[in-house]
């Protein structure tokens, strides 16, 4: 099997497959992959494309993928896909589902043929080299948990006024401290549909004590936002950056699956630090 060599155009979210009835194909179409610029909404954030303020990656996990072995036999795998930060485009995800499931009837010789493949077509539609790993279920050993020393927000008695992001409520005093906090309380909606999205969302930094109340207030003013995944974990580090002053910051969230999808992005400066693909517990 040959991937096409022409990467798709992107476009507009609005005009992507989201919200919108499409036909299941089950032979394989990379033209369904459907790249949205990033630089529209980091335009908004005041982030130029040519000196982004941090490198990461959005993490993709995919638990139905399916191929034909030469012999008609179906194979079932898990994949793991890394998108770079540093990429011109984002893929929209409900695109990403309907091309993998156009992989049920095609023919692979290998799952490394469809690993190969995988990664030619989502680097073609991101504009950048895209890693992915593919395990059969009895290969995969997924673990879960917190994030490593992290200390949780959610226990905390706090009120909540801001329903839409309130930067102004996040503020950093005293000391240098080096400490991963924590919140499984993160709601966003999607840009296009309006469907809710969660999340657990990790920050861990080195610089002044960050006020914790206030970064919880923060963390649930998303509740009514309207952004992709990546765009919100974009928008919480440069908000942090820009009220807090940390001298090193990384911040994630793994998002909850949707259509056997879930994204985490992760966004990291001076802080060398790489997490593993530790599911959270809703994952």
């Amino acid at each position: 099997m040959q991937p096409s060599s022409i990467p798709p155009t992107p476009g507009a979210a609005e005009h992507s497959p989201l919200g919108r009835t499409v036909a299941y194909r089950t032979d394989y179409a990379p033209e369904l992959l459907f790249p949205i610029p990033r630089q529209t909404k980091r335009d908004e954030l005041g982030i130029a494309g040519d000196a982004l303020p941090f490198t990461g990656w959005d993490l993709w996990n995919a638990y139905e993928l399916s191929w034909l072995t030469p012999r008609g036999k179906p194979v079932v795998a898990l994949g793991e896909f890394r998108v770079p930060a540093e990429s011109p485009c984002l893929v929209e995800s409900k695109s990403l589902k309907l091309y993998l499931n156009s992989f049920n009837q095609t023919v692979f010789d290998s799952i490394e043929a469809a690993r190969q493949t995988i990664i030619r077509d989502l680097s073609a539609a991101v504009g950048a080299p895209v890693r992915a790993v593919l395990k059969r279920p009895q290969d995969a050993n997924r673990a879960f948990g917190p994030p490593p020393g992290g200390v949780l927000l959610d226990d905390m008695e706090v009120d909540i006024q801001h329903y839409q992001p309130a930067p102004q409520l996040l503020c950093a005093t005293g000391p240098v401290v080096e400490e991963t906090l924590y919140s499984h309380l993160l709601k966003s909606n999607c840009l296009v549909t309006g469907q809710p999205d969660w999340a657990s969302l990790a920050i861990r930094y080195r610089g002044p004590a960050i006020h914790r109340e206030g970064l919880l207030a923060y963390i649930v003013s998303f509740r009514e936002h309207h952004e992709f995944h990546e765009q919100c974990v974009e928008r919480v580090f440069r908000d942090i950056t820009a009220h807090c002053r940390p001298e090193g910051l990384a911040v994630w969230a793994r998002y909850t699956r949707r259509g056997g999808l879930d994204i985490n992005p992760f966004r990291s400066r001076g802080c060398d630090f790489d997490p593993d693909n530790l599911a959270d517990v809703r994952q």
